[in-house]
């Protein structure tokens, strides 16, 4: 896997500290360094978030060591407030942000494109297109980084980082790494005043020239072809364009293939000796027109007479993933529009892909079990009675994580998701306009560490009267099952202090605090009035429900229906939409998935479900 030839090259590199915060696509990298950790002599953890993760790192690289810090896209907004910072203040020993971006996107609440944040924030970029070229780059990022004492971002994307391939490595077996040396030296440098930064910045702009000097030297900047029929790409999209241009006989005396592996600072004397050689240019690139701004300057530059065809002018999407089809298609339009009677092939010209039957639907949904959809039904519940008895309307805001689920149909229970740790500050704004109506705000465990502490202060201090309910899974659950401050124990294996969320918003001066377990199989009466009184109170108040993730915890009982005593209404579908009840004719029946949680139990008006037994 891309990330596991990551974890790889930073391993063969010397990595010594590797911090991260847990976020698909990039998981896996800090996994797998995890798993050798302790046979190579490496410091690993999961950070409380991406800022957390990016400052430790950097406490490590201002020691001299080499540190990698993970994350996704969306992290390294977490993380950037130091990562600006950083650039102006560089490192002393090595430190590489591996940003897995996420083009689709898939899993994750944007699609922007860390290529532009590198060349915002002045820091190289590195963009591998294979689990090859990843193990190769990682290395190389980490050499750069220690040669120009600055970070280097090493950006991948979702099909790098989860594609598969053979990698040739250096070593057969990860070796111990070197002790750190020298440690922290006191130096003004290491703190940063607006004097330091005009002093560095002319330094940082500087190392961006003699970036793109070193870049336009290197391999994984690749011309091939020498066609006048000129494309540029980079990253995964680069391997699109080579399948498709190469079903072409004689494609390499019809077009010329730039590949940028090193994307930022720009390889500028690669790219205008590229340029030099073509009549006019196809950019094919996911996400911003980075690239094609970057050659758009260069031929206004050096006044050349190349046409450009890319995304600003409608030829490639300006959003979404790509994929081979996709690419053919917009190098197609290009080939039209410039008067080319060439067209490319699709791999399966005799099927038409209009009449290609559609992918069956799998909706997302919350697992069959899952404790969330208890608190869920609770809330819903307590949220009709509170309005049938005083007319008041309840405002559920949601947040990042398996929660978010909780707003599809039936559940419909989250009206506001922005971003992690969003959800009880919106319900804090929301308080404000909407003073008649009850606000509840959802967070997950891990999320309350990573960014949920900071607004239940907030709502403390100002006095917000909203409702948090914290889901407690005792899981990083969405994105594979990874530790946290609550559960006791690291990456590493070792057992540490499990951290209170009780305690923890009781010291932020919460005064109504109470914990619900929702293990229990009558646990919904007490769910629902928990969430009445938590509601009922005046000012911030916390509920802790405690439960597990059906992912990790093998059920040990599964429910059946009676059919001699079911009616047929339909109520445990329609109300909980669980994936393990389904219809069979005119009735519900419980599928093997059942995780025994006995929620549809409770909710039954016939009493027809009972306990089916034992799971084996």
């Amino acid at each position: 896997m891309g990330n596991e030839a990551i974890a790889l090259g930073a391993i063969e590199a010397g990595v010594q500290v590797v911090t991260g915060y847990p976020g698909t696509p990039s998981t896996e990298a800090l996994e797998t360094i995890a798993r050798y950790a302790n046979r190579c002599g490496i410091y690993a953890e999961w950070s409380s978030n991406e800022k957390v993760a990016l400052e430790t790192a950097v406490g490590a690289a201002y020691s001299g060591a080499k540190a990698l810090v993970t994350m996704k896209q969306v992290g390294l907004n977490v993380a950037s407030d130091p990562l600006m910072s950083l650039s102006y203040i560089g490192v002393k020993g090595a430190l590489v942000l591996l940003v897995a971006d996420d083009p689709g996107p898939h899993s994750s609440q944007t699609e922007q494109d860390t290529r532009a944040f590198g060349h915002f924030a002045n820091i190289p970029v590195l963009d591998p297109a294979t689990p090859q070229e990843a193990y190769e780059l990682t290395k190389l990022a980490f050499e750069l980084s220690h040669e120009f004492e600055i970070p280097v971002i090493l950006r991948t994307t979702t099909r790098v980082s989860h594609s598969c391939g053979d990698v040739v490595v250096e070593a057969a077996e990860p070796a111990p790494v070197e002790a750190i040396e020298g440690g922290f030296v006191k130096d003004r440098r290491w703190t940063i005043f607006p004097k330091l930064t005009a002093e560095r910045h002319p330094w940082l702009e500087s190392v961006q020239e003699k970036f793109s000097e070193r870049f336009s030297e290197l391999s994984f900047n690749s011309v091939s072809g020498s066609g006048k029929i000129g494309i540029i790409a980079s990253g995964v999209s680069a391997l699109y364009v080579k399948e498709a241009i190469e079903a072409v006989r004689g494609f390499k005396e019809l077009f010329t293939l730039f590949r940028v592996g090193t994307v930022y600072p720009f390889p500028e004397k690669a790219a205008l000796s590229f340029l030099k050689g073509i009549d006019w240019l196809i950019v094919a690139e996911e996400l911003d027109p980075y690239l094609e701004e970057q050659v758009l300057q260069l031929i206004g530059k050096a006044h050349l007479p190349v046409d450009v065809y890319g995304k600003k002018n409608g030829f490639f999407p300006v959003s979404g993933e790509y994929n081979v089809d996709i690419v053919i298609d917009s190098i197609n339009r290009a080939l039209a529009a410039y008067g080319e009677s060439l067209r490319l092939s699709h791999a399966s010209p005799a099927v038409s892909r209009e009449k290609l039957p559609p992918l069956p639907i799998r909706a997302p949904t919350l697992c069959a079990g899952c404790m969330h959809r208890n608190v869920f039904y609770a809330f819903k519940q307590a949220a009709k009675q509170l309005k049938k008895e005083s007319q008041t309307d309840t405002i559920f805001s949601g947040d990042i994580g398996c929660y978010t689920l909780g707003n599809a149909y039936p559940l419909n229970m989250v009206d506001t998701c922005l971003c992690m740790g969003a959800g009880i500050s919106l319900a804090g704004g929301l308080s404000r306009t909407n003073p008649k109506a009850k606000n509840v705000a959802f967070i997950g465990d891990s999320t309350f560490f990573h960014s949920g502490i900071p607004a239940v202060i907030n709502a403390v201090y100002n006095g917000a009267d909203i409702t948090l309910a914290v889901l407690d899974n005792r899981t990083t659950a969405m994105t594979g099952h990874q530790p946290h401050p609550g559960v006791g124990l690291t990456v590493l294996g070792n057992t540490s202090k499990a951290i209170e969320i009780a305690d923890v918003v009781r010291s932020c001066g919460v005064e109504f605090v109470r914990t619900v377990n929702t293990v229990e199989p009558d646990s919904l009466e007490s769910c629902i009035k928990a969430a009445k009184e938590a509601m009922n109170f005046n000012g911030p108040s916390v509920l802790v429900f405690k439960g597990k993730c059906v992912g990790i915890t093998k059920p040990d009982k599964y429910y059946t229906i009676k059919p001699e005593v079911c009616t047929g209404c339909g109520f445990c579908i329609k109300e909980l939409g669980c994936p393990a009840l389904n219809l069979a004719g005119d009735k519900p029946v419980i599928q093997d998935n059942c995780s025994g949680c006995g929620l549809c139990a409770q909710i039954c008006p016939s009493e027809a479900i009972c306990i089916g037994g034992v799971k084996l």
